[in-house]
């Protein structure tokens, strides 16, 4: 017989580098789950991402057990580390703070296609272009779509 679930918590954690310090101490003690074990299973699944940031959604069962899924890393972070910057630009209708090519949007977006609701690697394409469009990143070159 299946577990009942008693709710999700969505976290965003450096991969390897879990600990009970907030964010994650407080969101996992609130719905009284073993925030050192999460940790332990969190940094093991994660070994090869340290450093990086790393979205995880966390299933909570009625039993005080629980499972994880580890998401990509998000297109904003990876945007941000193609056109090498430190952050997005306050005003991203205004100010351009980098530029990315066509090919780095396609690599990131294929990176993605697993967590992105698109069919076609084009389409999750457009969905990054949005994401560093809003960031304040232009892109060079003409879409694929459009040559």
């Amino acid at each position: 017989m299946a577990k009942e679930i008693t709710g999700y918590v969505k976290l965003q954690a450096k991969g390897g580098q879990a600990n009970p310090a907030p964010p994650i101490g407080p969101a996992l003690g609130a719905k009284g789950l073993n925030i050192m074990e999460f940790c332990k299973r969190f940094n093991a699944a994660t070994q090869e991402m340290k450093g990086q940031i790393v979205p995880v959604v966390i299933t909570v069962y009625k039993d005080k057990s629980f499972d994880f899924v580890i998401k990509t890393v998000p297109a904003a972070i990876q945007l941000m580390d193609a056109a090498k910057l430190k952050k997005g630009s306050p005003e991203s209708n205004r100010n351009k703070v980098g530029s990315v090519t066509w090919d780095q949007v396609r690599a990131i977006a294929e990176n993605k296609m697993v967590d992105l609701n698109a069919f076609t690697v084009e389409s999750g394409m457009k969905m990054v272009a949005g994401t560093a469009r809003s960031m304040g990143v232009t892109i060079d070159g003409t879409p694929p779509w459009e040559a």
